[in-house]
């Protein structure tokens, strides 16, 4: 029996496990929303709310002038997220990116919304995992130009293979 066992093992001992909720946290640093597990989402998004929570509170350490609060909590989130340097680069943008967005807001940074479809292959309930406020990037429109020389390059590219 599991009594007073928090947490969920995922079938994996604890180094891959670490592993895995890097990688997702990292994920969703980087693109702001993910499609994982429903288990996933859950279990990992205690670890990424207290990473921007320590980013918050380094934020106002630095707004203080304390310059060494500000950096414990760069280095603590830099450990937290691997340690190298794309760790680095993600701790920047935690800190710069998306701590800011959270400035007025206590708690409750990201979102788990079930999707209605299963995952293929096992049909494991999937979840979208995103961060509050998220909103795509839009695509940026190609010049009017470009996109015509394009559409007329694949029409021509076609028709030559036929021909031939």
């Amino acid at each position: 029996m599991r009594h007073r066992k928090s947490g969920r093992k995922f079938g994996r001992k604890s180094g891959p496990r670490r592993a895995l909720e890097r990688s997702i946290v990292q994920g969703l640093f980087t693109h702001g929303r993910i499609v994982t597990t429903l288990a996933r989402a859950k279990e990992f998004r205690s670890p990424a709310e207290k990473l921007i929570t320590l980013a918050r509170r380094g934020l106002a350490a630095r707004e203080r002038g304390d310059r060494a609060g500000f950096l414990h909590c760069y280095r603590r989130a830099i450990a937290a997220l691997g340690g190298n340097r794309f760790a680095n680069g993600l701790a920047k943008t935690l800190f710069e990116e998306i701590a800011p967005q959270f400035r007025d807001r206590s708690g409750g940074y990201t979102r788990v919304v079930r999707e209605a479809r299963g995952r293929l292959g096992d049909n494991a309930p999937r979840a979208v995992f995103e961060l509050v406020g998220y909103t795509p990037a839009a695509p940026e429109p190609a010049e009017e130009g470009e996109a015509a020389e394009a559409a007329a390059g694949e029409k021509d590219g076609a028709g030559d293979a036929a021909k031939e």
